[in-house]
């Protein structure tokens, strides 16, 4: 497989005498830097050992906040207090927003190795238009969390078991504003976390079975994506891929046609996951609140809950005997 952005290349593979041939090949053709085994790349750092990969963004983080003049702050152990619904009327309005935008853009990025950060850097990125003293607060929470957690990132795990398993959750009306439901899905290929999102939904919900349903037929699509994937590399899986969802209205219509009359309203995504379901190209099943990992993709929790499911997400500390091994 060859990654590819601008000028910088990532080739990988199981067969290193194809891998060699191929850079000798690309050599012939073009002027190449071979780097050697993958450290760093577009700012992710990467860290190998017996347990597999860790991706991380500690470089990233200490410019982010040495950047804005943070670098002293005392760490907190969430990214976001729970209590009061951030609103567009909260706070007065900034009178220099750009550093406001510039923070967030910023912390855009970190999500590609931070799963944690994703429900509340797409909740403060709502504000971007007129950001308040209030959302600064907030923001600046999120950089104290950062702070203690300089290290973490993504844990690539090996696994001889490769299935996909996703998990999809919304809170549902939950926007103070618009009413509108916040969704978000996590998938995994085998014991890896591969794919997450945390979105506020484009309509509003009439019903909470509305909501997550529409967040189940988002996860059903992103799980279609991943198989096609890894059909084009050649790598059918096994298993038929499981959606889990912790709403029982939910997890009925993906296979009770009797709830049809009831769902003209979301239509597409009920005909969309009950073919899936149908084809046997997807098992909708239900799980407990409690053990819903995509639960911290679209709310603040407690201290005790957001850990919880943070390591459910493969959210870890970046060993301290690999950190010494990038170069970059």
């Amino acid at each position: 497989m060859v990654l590819i952005y601008v000028d910088d290349i990532i080739v990988t593979g199981n067969d290193s005498r194809k891998l060699q041939d191929f850079i000798a090949r690309l050599n012939a053709m073009f002027s190449l830097k071979d780097l050697g085994p993958l450290h760093y790349f577009l700012g992710i750092e990467v860290h190998r050992d017996e347990t597999g990969l860790y991706l991380s963004q500690a470089k990233y983080i200490k410019e982010l906040l040495t950047r804005t003049a943070m670098l002293h702050l005392k760490p907190c152990s969430t990214p976001m207090t729970v209590g009061k619904a951030l609103s567009k009327t909260d706070g007065e309005a900034l009178k220099q927003p750009t550093l406001y935008r510039s923070i967030i853009g910023g912390l855009q990025y970190l999500t590609h190795t931070r799963p944690d950060l994703s429900f509340v850097v797409n909740k403060l990125s709502q504000y971007l238009q007129a950001p308040t003293t209030v959302h600064w607060s907030a923001a600046k929470r999120v950089l104290r969390y950062l702070k203690g957690t300089i290290n973490h990132g993504i844990h690539i795990k090996f696994s001889d078991q490769l299935s996909i398993t996703g998990y999809s959750d919304a809170d549902w009306a939950c926007c103070p504003d618009d009413r509108k439901s916040i969704a978000g899905y996590c998938v995994y290929l085998g014991d890896t976390l591969v794919s997450w999102s945390s979105k506020k939904q484009a309509v509003v919900s009439r019903s909470s079975t509305e909501s997550e349903y529409r967040a189940l037929a988002h996860v059903a699509a992103e799980i279609s994506w991943i198989q096609a994937l890894l059909n084009e590399f050649q790598f059918p899986l096994q298993r038929t891929p499981i959606s889990w969802c912790d709403n029982m209205g939910a997890s009925a219509l993906a296979a009770n046609p009797v709830y049809h009359a009831r769902t003209k309203h979301i239509e597409l995504d009920v005909h969309f996951v009950r073919d899936k379901v149908l084809k046997k190209q997807l098992e909708v099943r239900y799980v407990p609140s409690s053990d819903q990992i995509a639960d911290c993709l679209t709310k603040s929790l407690t201290h005790h809950r957001f850990h919880f499911l943070t390591d459910k997400l493969g959210v870890v500390e970046t060993p301290l005997r690999l950190r010494g091994s990038v170069k970059k």
